[in-house]
């Protein structure tokens, strides 16, 4: 199992400052989710500033989340 988000904070251009419970630092691109379902909703800036550790990786006020997999396997 991959580390868990332990913050998180949203960056211009929908990248994603993370850190997880390892003490990694890394960025996450949001943009290639932008046309895909409730991710579009996030195309709203103040929506997507609503992101949030949920436990185990990240979500949003308008309950869209991603798996941890992903959150640390696609980021940079």
């Amino acid at each position: 199992m991959h580390p868990t988000v332990k913050y998180v904070k949203p960056q211009e251009n929908y990248i994603l400052l993370l850190t997880f419970e390892n003490g990694e630092v890394k960025r996450f691109d949001v943009k290639p989710y932008l046309d895909k379902g409730i991710f579009s909703e996030l195309k709203n800036v103040s929506l997507f500033n609503s992101v949030h550790p949920d436990g185990l990786s990240i979500e949003w006020d308008n309950e869209a989340a991603l798996c941890p997999d992903t959150v640390y396997l696609e980021s940079f």
